[in-house]
């Protein structure tokens, strides 16, 4: 009796190709469209239109938020892109059917993915627009982070143009540590960042740098030139403890409550209500608040540069583990299975694992050259990453993550990782 396929099985054996052009169409023109696009009241300047280019294309963009397919796909109409997606997307059912239509291809963030490759290549062998992030990830605090270290060297490797999406307002649309849609305001620039005869002529480096400063947005930032209002329905600061975790005022951590609209110190009352502007409104005169959010998180990850220059940090935390299930996929909200328990220590050695997974004992060490950042599916209420290739979540005990994602990216750099920082974030890293 044949063996039944796992799902990991029938993910590396999909055949990558352009998606169906009647089937596209309709999703473009009715479904996205008709339906989707309008309700996000979406600005497009089209500064060059890709469909003059009659070969395979790179389409590179900020990753904004979750619905950033919308404005992509409008902007390249009628031609088709094959998006670059989370690996562990692929085991959630109700993407099962659009990833097989549009032929998604899967990739595991911040590792070196010869599936995501072989995909890529027979895309551009076709013809084809590959769009990808190449953050890695989508925005986590209102603006983007670097480029993952050899964007430029797959640039140069293929030799093709390069276009990029420049996403303004997405962020604030569909925000990361709350999962309601806030409808507002969003504007798209589209672009021709690199052409065949740049790849070659700059080197990888300098395309990194040029990516760096082509995709940089502060949503925030944008927002109070421009003043949108968004619909927040009085949840603008729903769970905005998970990112702004440290209070500005008493310095307490683990302290701060969102809710509704409201952030709150527990332990002094330092606080602010967050309005449909995304304008942060100090609860009183003696209220010490970072000018928005995005700023609030930026000061937090300079003091964890501070912290961890001590060589006895450690940062230690119990917490859940959960895995990609083997055969049946996973029915919305889940993103994984749980498998296990455990303790978490993060030190100058690495990130540390150990605990039990499917009632035996499982530890691992991730070292810092190796492990760049943390992955978030939905929400910061726990993290992902690939532990030798391998998806592991973590849901810690407490509301600790947004640190705990600080901590793993400057411990990165510190110990000489090559995803750096962008060169304007220089002053975080100065003593005071």
């Amino acid at each position: 009796m044949k063996e039944k396929q796992t799902l990991e099985q029938r993910i590396a054996q999909r055949q990558i190709k352009q998606a169906n052009k009647f089937i596209y169409r309709i999703l473009d023109k009715i479904v996205i469209k008709r339906f989707l696009q309008p309700k996000y009241h979406v600005s497009y300047d089209i500064v060059d239109d890709i469909n003059k280019e009659d070969g395979p294309c790179f389409l590179v963009y900020n990753h904004s938020s979750r619905s950033d397919y919308i404005w992509i796909t409008q902007s390249i109409s009628p031609r088709r892109a094959n998006f670059v997606t989370g690996y562990n997307e692929f085991y959630r059912s109700k993407f099962k059917a659009i990833f097989n239509i549009l032929n998604q291809i899967p990739k595991k963030n911040f590792t070196n993915d010869m599936l995501c490759m072989k995909g890529m290549k027979k895309v551009i062998d076709q013809g084809g627009i590959v769009a990808f992030s190449p953050e890695g990830m989508s925005c986590v605090n209102g603006h983007n982070q670097p480029v993952v270290p050899g964007t430029g060297k797959l640039f140069k490797h293929y030799n093709i143009p390069v276009y990029c999406l420049h996403i303004s307002g997405g962020f604030l649309t569909n925000h990361k540590v709350c999962l309601d849609d806030r409808p507002g305001k969003v504007d798209v620039r589209f672009f021709k960042l690199f052409t065949p005869e740049d790849t070659q002529n700059l080197t990888s480096d300098e395309m990194d740098r040029k990516l760096d400063e082509a995709l940089w947005n502060d949503d925030y930032e944008w927002n109070k030139e421009h003043h949108y209002k968004f619909k927040t329905n009085g949840n603008a600061c729903h769970h905005m403890h998970d990112l702004l975790y440290k209070c500005p005022r008493c310095l307490e951590e683990f302290k701060m409550i969102g809710e509704k609209d409201t952030i709150k110190c527990t332990a002094c009352g330092n606080g602010a209500t967050l309005d449909d502007y995304y304008d942060f409104k100090p609860l009183d005169d003696t209220c010490v608040i970072p000018e928005s959010p995005s700023k609030w998180d930026d000061w937090e990850r300079s003091v964890v540069i501070k912290e961890i220059r001590n060589p006895e940090f450690k940062m230690e935390f119990d917490c859940g583990i959960g895995e990609l299930p083997k055969y049946k996929y996973l029915k919305d909200p889940m993103t994984g299975v749980p498998c296990g328990n455990g303790h978490v220590t993060i030190d100058h050695d690495g990130f540390h694992f150990r605990g039990t997974r499917n009632d035996k004992p499982f530890e691992f060490t991730s070292t810092w050259p190796n492990l760049y950042s943390l992955l978030y599916v939905t929400d910061m209420t726990f993290f992902q990453t690939y532990v030798n290739g391998e998806y592991i979540e973590f849901y810690p005990h407490e509301a600790i993550v947004g640190k705990v994602r600080l901590v793993v990216e400057e411990m990165h750099r510190y110990h000489g990782g090559k995803w750096q920082n962008f060169p304007w974030m220089e002053n975080l890293y100065k003593d005071e």
